[in-house]
């Protein structure tokens, strides 16, 4: 297997667990808070879409204009909007960057770079930025997983 199908493997497969970790539970568990800290597992999709996903690969990389949020409004899904249409959402998000990740070069520079949000972190080319977004997502993943557990006791890896 070539360094890009590894890595877009490694990616795929964590945004598939952070699905899996929320497929099956009703609506109010999707945005119930579970934690002190008062996230929703809805949240936690959106801000994946929107702070990571379309962040590092639409905004950063490929230099596109994209909606971007500030502060935490990626983590607040409104009561309004429904559940299926976040997750869809995520998916739709994840096609569009594996678009990019496919067009651009592994030692690609990015188009821009947030100095504005980040002014410590180093410039990243591609492949630093998707394993960026592979260690993100897989921690949300372990949120998420946690959080399943916590509300209906599924558990997705048991080691016994």
């Amino acid at each position: 297997m070539h360094e890009r199908e590894a890595l877009l493997t490694a990616l795929r497969e964590q945004r598939e667990h952070v699905l899996q970790a929320v497929d099956g539970l009703a609506d109010a568990d999707l945005r119930r808070p579970v934690l002190p800290s008062g996230w929703t597992c809805l949240g936690l999709v959106q801000h994946l879409a929107r702070d990571v996903e379309r962040f590092w690969f639409r905004a950063v990389v490929a230099g596109e204009a994209v909606e971007l949020c500030s502060g935490d409004e990626a983590w607040r899904v409104d009561d309004t909007t429904p559940a299926r249409d976040v997750l869809a959402a995520y998916r739709a998000e994840c096609r569009a960057c594996d678009e990019v990740i496919g067009r651009t070069e592994l030692t690609a520079q990015p188009a821009r770079w947030p100095t504005d949000v980040f002014a410590d972190l180093p410039v990243r080319d591609l492949r630093s930025t998707i394993l960026a977004v592979i260690v993100e997502t897989a921690c949300h993943a372990g949120h998420l997983d946690a959080v399943r557990e916590l509300l209906d006791g599924r558990q997705h890896l048991v080691l016994t």
